[in-house]
């Protein structure tokens, strides 16, 4: 009984034993081809960050001028719908239309009413007067300021003096912008 249990105990050792030297083999003679190559691959070139965009303010105040920089975009928005100025001040509006569309498919223009004006009515009638960016001439009268109508990637710059305080209505009269177009110029 002895000797066949040292004959088995021979026999898992041998298989042990041999076992053991061919596995370290194996992975000693795939790991170095790895670890060479490794060494040998270049590194991947770094990824440079994106350059932060440039914020731009909407509204600057140099004492003498309040200047509002207005963006108008492909999708129909305003990139603000508030604007608050002191009466009497010089307002310049800087439009600038940030997107691609032409002006016959997505003209944007900005256009300040006088208190009181029925924004509906005034849009409505100005969507046979393309020739005047779609402001009627019998409601000229009724018009503050406006830029002329642009298209993506065009701007246009205007100044007028801030009206008495109150609450005042702008908007794009392009037809159709107006219902989402807009916003109020708040006088104080």
């Amino acid at each position: 009984m002895k000797l066949q249990t040292l004959a088995l105990s021979m026999v898992l050792l041998s298989a042990c034993g041999g076992s053991d030297v061919k596995q370290d083999a194996a992975p000693k003679s795939e790991a170095a081809p790895a670890a060479a190559a490794e060494k040998t691959a270049p590194a991947p070139p770094p990824v440079p960050e994106p350059e932060p965009e440039q914020k731009v303010e909407i509204v600057v105040d140099d004492g003498t001028v309040v200047t509002v920089n207005l963006e108008a975009n492909d999708a129909m928005q305003f990139n603000t719908a508030e604007i608050k100025v002191t009466a009497g001040r010089t307002v310049k509006i800087n439009l600038k239309h940030v997107g691609k569309m032409p002006l016959k498919m997505m003209g944007h223009n900005f256009v300040l009413l006088a208190q009181g004006t029925d924004v509906a009515a005034f849009t409505t009638a100005g969507v046979t007067s393309p020739d005047t960016d779609y402001v009627a001439a019998a409601d000229a009268g009724k018009v503050i300021a406006k830029t002329k109508l642009l298209g993506g990637g065009e701007s246009d710059s205007i100044e007028f003096a801030a009206p008495a305080p109150g609450t005042y209505d702008f908007l794009c009269t392009f037809p159709g912008h107006a219902a989402i177009m807009k916003g109020k110029l708040i006088v104080t």
